[in-house]
């Protein structure tokens, strides 16, 4: 589960600060304040992001900690039992520390699970209500603009580091997973036009922004729900289709990221994109599993075999194209043949990026319903034998890159003046990092630089400026 990175969470940023730290503005006397606590995936940090924004074009500040808001609304994720467990926590914090508590996100969709532990808390909203939960801060912490300092915020209120930034393109999914409860929290898919995305991605251009990750429920679905009607964009029409809208994110100075793209033969397009430098070459794909019998019990639209034919014409197309994918072990009634084949698969695969999840049953989930569920021992043990492969694919593939010359984004620079990159091949949080530990006297966070890679580990690299 993603968290705000640590200077941005009110629970554990600094307490003396004075400062809205999202905005650059200083608080001004008398001037309510909110704080967040977001978490889950990028897709709910957005929405605290557009939930502050608004807040601050109201006039609210917003707060680096507790002691100083007047509430704190807690963006929660319900998507498994362990992620509502870390909301429940996070809702209970909030409550100690400040005692003005507003709860929303994916898990306001159970209300009553949130009452039956924390009754106390002034209100509760779902995903993506917006408007009810401006309505619950106006009652908790009614508004006091000032017209001529608040109502005209200098850019939007960003969560993650101003160099990048996360794009939503579309809400809800259409497909019907039986692991996943998303569609019955955030609805169908749900597009938005191709011009509202462009204009947004301009403007976060304008303020600073050099990496895009575009990110939605089912990236490759965008449009479909909209039959992917064209929109007026500057002097042209485009497609709200996702080949039609890379190709236009293509034409900004920025990298551009793809995350939650599901393999449908048209993402086949958006290759010699890639290969032609338009948008990074990078694909985060959620496979979840390889057998097409354990794929068949989770009802994912996806086969294993044609996925490989899939990565070897991605591959022919572009071969320094990154694949990073998801995948879940232990999933009821999964054999250890099928298990092993997952294996198998990955060695033909060799995925350059992976995530591992052991099965969790979810309230709502017609997974849970499924007979011969996992031992919890033994789902541990495929997780662990899973991701001891997947460490030797990366460690392998990282190797092949010393000596090699790439670009990399620089995230921080620490006391000492070690830079914490990434290369094209990594998203922030999720992927690896390369680290410059000399040369940095004029470097800045969100340079793009050119590095020489002269050492390589499990899953970072090291080098040098050139």
């Amino acid at each position: 589960m993603t968290q705000n990175p640590p200077e941005l969470r009110p629970d554990l940023a600094n307490a003396s600060l004075s400062r809205d730290i999202r905005t650059g503005g200083a608080i001004r006397p008398g001037q309510p304040t909110i704080g967040m606590v977001s978490l889950g995936c990028p897709k709910a940090l957005v929405d605290s992001e557009r939930i502050l924004t608004r807040l601050r074009a109201e006039g609210y500040a917003i707060s680096p900690d507790y002691s100083g808001a007047d509430a704190v609304i807690v963006n929660t994720c319900g998507f498994l039992d362990s992620a509502k467990a870390e909301s429940l926590n996070a809702i209970g914090e909030a409550l100690s520390e400040n005692g003005k508590v507003i709860v929303t996100g994916c898990l306001g969709a159970e209300p009553e699970f949130i009452t039956r532990s924390h009754p106390k808390v002034l209100a509760i909203t779902g995903p993506q209500q917006y408007e009810q939960v401006l309505d619950a801060v106006h009652t908790a912490v009614p508004a006091s603009p000032d017209p001529f300092v608040d109502l005209l915020p200098a850019r939007n209120v960003s969560l993650t580091p101003r160099h990048y930034s996360y794009l939503k393109i579309s809400e809800g999914c259409n497909h019907a997973c039986k692991f996943c409860i998303i569609p019955d929290m955030r609805g169908k898919l749900n597009s938005r036009p191709a011009h509202s995305i462009l204009r947004e991605a301009e403007k976060l251009l304008e303020s600073g922004v050099r990496e895009l990750l575009i990110i939605s429920q089912d990236t490759s679905a965008y449009g479909l729900d909209r039959k992917f009607s064209t929109h007026r964009w500057k002097d042209r029409e485009v497609r709200s289709h996702i080949t039609d809208l890379a190709r236009e994110l293509g034409q900004f100075d920025a990298w551009v990221r793809l995350h939650y793209v599901y393999p449908y033969p048209h993402v086949r397009d958006l290759i010699p994109l890639m290969a032609g430098g338009l948008i990074l070459p990078y694909l985060d794909i959620p496979f979840q599993h390889s057998h097409p019998d354990t794929l068949k019990r989770m009802a994912r639209p996806a086969a294993g075999t044609k996925v490989l034919d899939e990565i070897t014409r991605w591959r022919e197309i572009c071969p320094d194209i990154t694949l990073r994918s998801t995948f879940i072990v232990g999933y009821p009634g999964e054999t250890e043949a099928e298990f092993e084949h997952l294996l198998d698969w990955m060695d033909e695969a060799q995925l350059d990026r992976v995530g591992c999840f052991q099965y969790e049953n979810v309230a709502g989930a017609r997974s849970n319903a499924l007979p011969d569920h996992v031992p919890d021992t033994i789902k541990k043990d495929r997780w662990e034998r899973f991701m001891l492969k997947a460490q030797a694919i990366s460690e392998i593939k990282l190797a092949a890159k010393v000596g090699k010359t790439m670009e990399v984004i620089v995230d921080e620079l620490d006391e000492n003046g070690v830079a914490t990159c990434r290369t094209k091949a990594d998203a922030p949080e999720i992927d690896g990092n390369l680290f410059i530990d000399e040369g940095t006297e004029n470097v800045s966070v969100g340079d793009i630089l050119s590095v020489e890679v002269d050492e390589a580990g499990e899953y970072d690299l090291w080098g040098k400026r050139v």
